[in-house]
């Protein structure tokens, strides 16, 4: 009788501990398009939603709408994070210097970029694996299909949602998301 205790007390602390090692957004850091070490920690208490970007997509001017909802949301409680990579159809042949001059002179973003990455793969950046994967978020599990995918990530670091890459950056669901709380 004593083992059968001391076994499941032992598979009780086992599953608590895999409860409790879920990550959040803000456990992470990665390089700005500049090159520059930001982290997310930074984002705690916002709204954040991530997207994958390129700039020789069909859907490349999803950047223009992007940049509105940055300029109407953006701020205090909301931010937008664009990941460009070339993992569809070659579309983000650029460095990053390439990519950060594009979006800015064709689409004045000033939300912030990161610098390139694979988000799928063996090479996969860790925030797309963390995003993509309930083991690591907790939450779901969501297969990046394409340039411009987004996913929402709660105040606390928590995925919400992944949302298609043909839903426009100003669709209902994201605006009742950011309006969500307030």
């Amino acid at each position: 009788m004593r083992k059968r205790s001391i076994l499941l007390t032992l598979l009780l602390l086992g599953s608590l501990h895999a409860f409790t090692q879920f990550s959040t957004l803000h456990d992470f850091s990665a390089r700005t398009i500049d090159g520059n070490l930001f982290d997310f920690s930074l984002l705690k208490g916002k709204k954040v939603l991530i997207v994958n970007t390129a700039s020789e997509c069909a859907l490349t001017h999803q950047f223009k709408k992007l940049q509105e909802l940055y300029e109407e949301y953006g701020g205090d409680d909301f931010e937008i994070i664009g990941f460009p990579s070339n993992d569809f159809g070659s579309q983000e042949p650029g460095n990053n210097g390439q990519v950060k001059e594009f979006c800015t002179q064709k689409y004045g973003v000033s939300f912030l970029m990161m610098e390139k990455i694979s988000i799928k793969g063996d090479s996969i950046h860790r925030v797309y694996k963390w995003l993509t994967s309930s083991e690591q978020n907790g939450v779901l599990d969501a297969k990046v299909i394409w340039n411009f995918q987004k996913f929402l990530v709660d105040e606390e670091g928590h995925v919400v949602e992944s949302l298609s890459p043909v839903t426009g950056p100003q669709n209902r669901r994201i605006l009742e998301w950011l309006q969500e709380g307030k």
